[in-house]
Parts: C-alpha cells; structure tokens; sequence
C-alpha cells in the first residue's frame, strides 16, 4: 500500500510540474518573451532535465520557439532554424569577402610592385615583344644547326666506316692489293683536281 502511495504522490507531482511548464509555456508565448529551455524551466520552477524527460514537453518548447511572435510591438521573433540559416548565410558572404579582398591585396601588390620597378628604372625593356620573337627566331636556328651537326655525325660515321673497311683490304691484301687499294681509295674518296 505504501509504493502505491508513492506511485500516486510521484504522478500528482509530475502532473502539476507539467501544468507549471505548460503554463510558463503559455504566458512566455502570450508575452511575447524569449522563449528557452532554462527560462520555462526557471519560470515554472522545474529543473531542465524535467524538460527533456518529457518529449512532449520539450517539442512543444520547439514549437513555440518556430511560432512567430502575436505582439505588433516587438517584431517577429526568429527561429532557431532562420538564426542558423542567417549564420551560415553570414558565414558563406565573410568567407566570399576574405577571397575578395585577398585576390585585391594580391593585384594591388602586383601593381605596385609594377609600378615600382618602372620607376626604379629596373622595369623590362620596352621593346619586349621584339626580342621574345628574336628569341624564337635563334631557338630556331639552334634547332637547324642540331639538325645539320647529326646528319654531318652520321656522314662522318659512314666515311669512318668505310676507311675502317678500306684499311682491312689494303692490310690483308699484303702486296699486291695496296697498289689496287691506293687506286680506290685515290678515285673514290679524294677529291679531284681540275
């Protein structure tokens, strides 16, 4: 008999704590007031873990916090979710503002570092385009000079080659070859006199 007593006493208590917070709901609603988690609670005199014990009671917090507020006087009242919403907005606009400002200090320095130089005399020479086009112009030739020193290489390896040649004949022929030898070589690889 005594739990069951108990049990009673312990849910006349949580209905009148409810009543409390529904009440302190009410008025805070009616007034027009901030309406938060600590202020009901300390309003309706219950601890904030009472609150969120009760998920009925902390969902109807949450929804009078996102009910605009009835009083012409005192303006709307925002949202949790609006408040977060402008945050964020307010956060993503700095963010575009810093990347502004950084990509208009970094031309600003470019400019005056520009600037400087000119007046410094150190500036490049006014007639840049004309010697970047003399430079293409040389590197071209340097190609074309490359190109005839490899073919005058392999020229060069060819008449290597062909003396390497000449010489084994001359020097396995032993005698009566050199004559023959000395002939070739005189018709073929020295040059003639007119």
């Amino acid at each position: 008999m005594r739990t069951a007593a108990a049990i009673m006493g312990r849910r006349s208590d949580t209905h009148r704590r409810r009543e409390r917070v529904l009440a302190a709901l009410s008025e805070a609603q009616g007034a027009g007031t901030s309406v938060s988690a600590a202020d009901i609670a300390r309003r309706a005199g219950v601890d904030r873990s009472f609150l969120y014990r009760h998920r009925d009671l902390i969902e109807h917090l949450h929804t009078v916090q996102s009910q605009p507020s009835d009083d012409p006087t005192r303006g709307p009242i925002s949202s949790r979710a609006s408040l977060t919403a402008d945050l964020a907005a307010a956060h993503h606009r700095a963010r575009r503002l810093a990347d502004t400002v950084q990509q208009l200090e970094k031309q600003l320095s470019q400019g005056l570092g520009h600037r400087a130089w000119s007046e410094a005399g150190l500036g490049g020479p006014a007639d840049y385009d004309e010697l970047t086009s003399r430079i293409t112009d040389l590197e071209q030739v340097i190609i074309d000079l490359r190109e005839a020193l490899k073919q005058r290489d392999q020229d060069l390896a060819a008449a290597r080659g062909a003396n390497r040649e000449l010489m084994t004949q001359i020097n396995t022929g032993r005698g009566h070859g050199r004559a023959a030898a000395g002939a070739h070589v005189r018709r073929h690889l020295l040059p003639r006199s007119r």
